[in-house]
C-alpha cells in the first residue's frame, strides 16, 4: 500500500505545470477586458483569469477538485478578489501595490477555495490562508522579473505562476498527506482512494 504521507512528486509536477493557465487567463482577460484600470474591467478581467486558472487547476488535480464548482468559484472570487484590490491600490502597479493587489485578491480566492476543499483535505482553513500571501508573492516574483507590469494585467505572468504554482502544489500535497483515507475523495470506477 502507498504510503499517503510520502511526498507525490507526479502529483506536484502535474499541479505546478499548470502555472501554463496563466498566461492564457492573461491573454484572455486582455482581450475580454482591456487594462485593469477601473472597477468594470477588474470585474471582467477577474472573473475571465479566474475561469481560466480555475480551468487549468481543475484539468491538473481532477480526482481532488469539482470543475461544477472549483471553476465558477474561483472566477467569481477572482473577480470580486481584483475588482477590490486594483481599486485599493488605485490601479496602480508599482511592486508594493501590485503585492498588495495580489493579497487582497487571493482573500476572496483562498475563502472559497477552501470552502470547496473542506471535506477533501484535512485543514483546508490553511490554504485559504495561504492564498493571500502566494497571491501577493507571485505579482512581487513577476514585477521583480522585469515584466512590464505598467499594462495593468489581470494577474501576474509566467515567472509569478511558476512560483504560485509550485509552492501551492506543496501546500496541496501536505494537506493531501495529512488527510486520513477516509475523507479523501474515491473514485467509483475502482472503488478506492485516491491519493491526490
Amino acid at each position: 500500500m502507498e504510503d499517503q504521507h510520502r511526498f507525490n512528486t507526479k502529483a506536484w509536477l502535474l499541479w505546478t505545470a499548470g502555472f501554463l493557465a496563466f498566461p492564457i487567463a492573461g491573454i484572455l482577460a486582455q482581450a475580454a477586458a482591456g487594462r485593469i484600470n477601473d472597477a468594470g474591467s477588474a470585474l471582467i478581467g477577474g472573473l475571465v483569469a479566474g475561469a481560466v486558472i480555475g480551468t487549468g487547476q481543475w484539468l491538473v488535480a481532477r480526482r481532488l477538485l469539482d470543475a461544477k464548482t472549483w471553476i465558477p468559484a474561483t472566477a467569481v472570487a477572482m473577480g470580486i478578489g481584483l475588482g477590490v484590490g486594483a481599486w485599493v491600490v488605485g490601479y496602480g502597479t508599482s511592486l508594493s501595490e501590485l503585492a498588495l493587489m495580489g493579497f487582497i485578491t487571493g482573500i476572496p480566492l483562498g475563502a472559497a477555495q477552501a470552502y470547496l476543499l473542506r471535506d477533501r483535505l484535512a485543514n483546508a482553513w490553511v490554504w485559504g490562508a495561504a492564498m493571500p500571501l502566494l497571491w501577493a508573492l507571485g505579482w512581487t516574483v513577476t514585477t521583480a522579473g522585469g515584466i512590464d507590469v505598467d499594462r495593468q494585467f489581470a494577474v501576474f505572468g509566467a515567472y509569478g505562476a511558476i512560483t504560485f504554482m509550485a509552492l501551492s502544489g506543496i501546500l496541496l500535497d501536505r494537506l493531501r498527506a495529512a488527510t486520513s483515507p477516509a475523507t479523501q475523495p474515491l473514485d467509483p470506477a475502482r472503488n478506492k482512494v485516491l491519493a491526490q
